[in-house]
């Protein structure tokens, strides 16, 4: 039976979400769409939250933010909810997973170790234990553990930050831009002779350099991207404000004059 109490108790807290949660999935009172669903329907709506608390934080929309990561906070809880069903494991015991890693991870907080160490260093210690956890779990190969459902770009980040580690890397900027170039040229060979296959892979190899000359300047290419489209929609709404004033929309205008109009924002917002 429901805990209708808890339910309509409007500071219920963690207890109320996830007594809701076991209601939905009820199979005899619960909601038809919250019954049918499994991990693999969830895990885009999960991907999706995440992605909508970044947008809430880029745009520093913190009126927003607490209602986006209560929709992340969910599906955890939708998560945790069919895996209890399927006696794998209860939301408390993701908790406490979480809470052990953060104990294990931080022994200069939680334990013996100095606390007095560089930021640099800290990142090392850190890499050392994650390294260690994912020997234990016989991930042994240097990029095993980089999750698949990344994104790509941020995927592609990470495995050449790995593949650093181990000395798998180039010395300096330099050589990435020289690479830069070099496949931006087999690009433009692969459109003009080759297979529209073999312009797809071409593409990605000048993609995955990219990445790697993001993290060679410190840049994660994923934030950067980001920050990139958030400009490109404030400037080309810029631009449609301005063809507003005179009468007009972007289907009535022309490449020229959207971009006098673009050179103009451009120019006010900087």
């Amino acid at each position: 039976m429901p805990d209708t109490d808890l339910i309509h108790n409007p500071k219920g807290g963690m207890p109320r979400l996830l007594e809701i949660m076991r209601c939905l999935r009820d199979p005899d009172n619960g909601c038809p769409w919250d019954i049918e669903q499994d991990f693999s329907t969830i895990a885009p709506y999960t991907i999706e939250e995440a992605y909508e608390v970044a947008d809430a934080i880029e745009r520093e929309a913190w009126d927003e933010l607490k209602g986006e990561l209560g929709d992340l906070l969910f599906q955890s809880v939708f998560h945790a909810q069919m895996a209890s069903e399927r006696g794998l494991f209860t939301f408390d015991e993701v908790a406490d997973t979480m809470s052990d890693k953060m104990v294990a991870r931080h022994p200069h907080v939680f334990g013996d170790e100095n606390r007095d160490k560089s930021a640099e260093q800290q990142t090392r210690d850190w890499e050392a234990i994650k390294a260690a956890e994912r020997a234990g779990k016989q991930q042994t190969g240097t990029l095993d553990g980089v999750a698949v459902g990344l994104p790509a770009l941020l995927r592609a980040y990470k495995l050449q930050k790995r593949a650093a580690r181990v000395g798998f890397d180039w010395p300096s900027t330099d050589q990435v831009i020289d690479k830069i170039a070099e496949e931006a040229a087999e690009l433009r060979e692969a459109r003009d002779e080759l297979t529209q296959a073999e312009v797809e892979e071409e593409f990605g190899d000048l993609l995955f350099v990219m990445a790697n000359l993001g993290r060679h300047l410190g840049v994660e290419p994923e934030a950067a991207l980001r920050a990139a489209n958030a400009k490109f929609i404030k400037r080309f709404q810029g631009v449609e404000e301005k063809l507003s004033k005179i009468g007009k929309r972007p289907e009535d205008s022309d490449l020229e004059e959207m971009d006098a109009l673009w050179d103009a924002v451009k120019a006010e917002q900087r």
